[in-house]
């Protein structure tokens, strides 16, 4: 059923359930999935992320599962490894690591969009560009290096403004707003942050706001300025995917952007 969502959050987050730190059981991940679908927020749930190397213990049930197939094993394997998969699940799109030269000779045959995982900077969005490909970035991780300064989010997102292109996020984004995590030390970007930047971008702001926005801790200055483009589909940002469903609803309920009640 149609969830009760603003246009900027539909199809915000994929549920990357099986993926660390959560990583769920496939027996979990699946009902829990189905859950979410069938909730008052399901308009503002993808689909749920699957590894290749998975995808045969993959137990749909009743009823149709749509999937995003992240690619982990042989790029050659991957239609067999589809076709065997459950009438009733619908792979909507891929999401890999390989190179892109080797993905660019195989990916085209699978039919649907594919998320290419890149490294930051300009050579790499040259690179993508003309693929096809839909560039992903990593956000977060189990060390540091893998959480990127607001800089250098803004340079790839305003980058991706200048080349036309989308882009995703992936890991770290469990929070709405900028934080340290008290645990490990390590500063993590908030989604919101991502959200306004990223409708900031849009409208041509350049990467020293940008880079602001992705830096900004206040969250209610936040919550206020992102309940302004609400309406807005977005525009440059995919989304981005997401071992817990349930903190990233918290933080938008908590904060008013995200009421039971609003209209569809």
């Amino acid at each position: 059923m149609a969830g009760p969502i603003p246009a900027m959050l539909r199809g915000l987050i994929d549920d990357a359930a099986l993926f660390p730190p959560g990583s769920a059981p496939m027996a979990a991940a699946v009902p829990a999935h189905r859950g979410y679908r069938q909730s008052w927020y399901e308009a503002m749930i993808g689909p749920l992320l699957v590894p290749q190397s998975r995808l045969a213990d993959l137990e749909p049930g009743r009823g149709e599962l749509a999937i995003g197939v992240v690619v982990d094993s042989d790029l050659e394997q991957v239609e067999h490894d589809v076709a065997a998969l459950p009438p009733q699940v619908t792979v909507v799109h891929y999401e890999s690591r390989h190179a892109l030269e080797h993905l660019a000779k195989t990916a085209p045959a699978w039919g649907k969009p594919v998320y290419a995982e890149l490294p930051f900077g300009p050579d790499a969005l040259d690179a993508v560009r003309a693929t096809g490909f839909t560039p992903k970035f990593r956000t977060g991780g189990l060390a540091a290096e893998f959480f990127p300064d607001p800089e250098t989010l803004a340079e790839t997102i305003a980058g991706c403004r200048l080349r036309g292109l989308r882009f995703k996020l992936t890991a770290g984004l469990h929070q709405a707003v900028r934080h340290r995590d008290p645990e490990t030390g390590f500063e993590h970007h908030g989604f919101l942050n991502v959200l306004v930047a990223a409708a900031e971008a849009a409208q041509g702001a350049p990467t020293e706001a940008l880079a602001r926005t992705l830096a900004e801790t206040d969250e209610l200055d936040l919550a206020d300025r992102a309940r302004r483009v609400l309406h807005r589909p977005r525009a440059l940002w995919t989304g981005y995917g997401s071992c817990s469903i349930e903190e990233p609803l918290a933080d938008l309920t908590r904060l008013r952007l995200l009421h039971r009640g609003d209209p569809a």
